[in-house]
């Protein structure tokens, strides 16, 4: 199977203005796009978090769907991110994952953080993503699912991993970066997987800021590309599945991993 490649862009947010976040996340894909196959963006990518869902929520036919395909198709990559959405009835912090001829894969955050009071507003997901890339699996998830290790758990069945690629889109405080590095590796090594990151960087309206530290991690809990602290950054990284496999044939843990199931409450 070929090398995965990727382009994340670890950005300050412009706080509630889809329009000029939009306009700025073209920019720095123009600017950066070297023939990637996965675009990745932060959590809540048009607005910040948290901002109030009824004024900037969308319709699945709103502008940032509209957008997304055009960057997708535009650059014959995917591109993911998350954003708020509405259903008429509740509000969700939805990830797309956008596919170059316009189809997507929507994944809605399960763990909404109630400490901050997102569960006031936001509704919770059920329902866990597996999606395809260029032969890859990939698990999407968003900010605070990355201190789940069950949710995040990879599967073992039939001589085969459920996923090859976890990526996590955050708006994650630089008060906690501590467990943001220390969990990301964590989620790679337990999983046997590449895990991705990608945060965002400044200060938002609240005045809670942010450190970025978005990163990739192989298999090993391994770095393999990082951005600096407090910067924006456009980071680009190949993924082996040469090297994924090999170590998986090599150090098999999944054979030995616990079978369970989820119950949502």
């Amino acid at each position: 199977m070929q090398d995965l490649k990727i382009l994340f862009l670890q950005s300050d947010l412009v706080w509630e203005n889809p329009q000029k976040n939009r306009e700025e996340f073209s920019k720095k894909i123009e600017r950066n796009f070297s023939g990637e196959d996965l675009i990745v963006l932060p959590e809540t990518f048009t607005t910040g978090f948290p901002v109030n869902p009824v004024d900037f929520a969308e319709e699945l036919n709103g502008e940032t769907l509209a957008w997304l395909t055009g960057q997708a198709q535009k650059y014959n990559a995917a591109v993911t991110g998350s954003l708020l959405l509405s259903d008429g009835k509740f509000y969700y912090n939805s990830l797309i994952f956008m596919y170059p001829g316009g189809n997507y894969k929507r994944y809605d955050k399960r763990h909404v953080f109630s400490m901050g009071g997102e569960h006031e507003r936001i509704k919770a997901g059920n329902d866990q993503l597996i999606t395809e890339l260029k032969g890859w699996k990939i698990k999407p998830m968003v900010c605070y699912d990355l201190r789940f290790p069950v949710w995040s758990k990879n599967r073992y069945e039939n001589g085969k991993y459920e996923y090859d690629l976890a990526v996590y889109v955050a708006n994650w405080p630089a008060v906690r970066a501590y467990p943001w590095d220390t969990l990301l590796k964590a989620r790679a090594i337990e999983n046997l997987a590449y895990v991705l990151g990608v945060n965002r960087v400044g200060k938002d309206g609240p005045g809670n800021r942010y450190s970025g530290h978005s990163q990739l991690i192989d298999f090993k809990g391994n770095i393999v590309e990082i951005c600096e602290e407090n910067r924006e950054c456009a980071a680009s990284a190949a993924l082996s599945y040469f090297q994924l496999d090999r170590f998986r044939k090599k150090f098999n843990v999944g054979p030995d991993w616990d079978d369970f199931e989820i119950e949502i409450a």
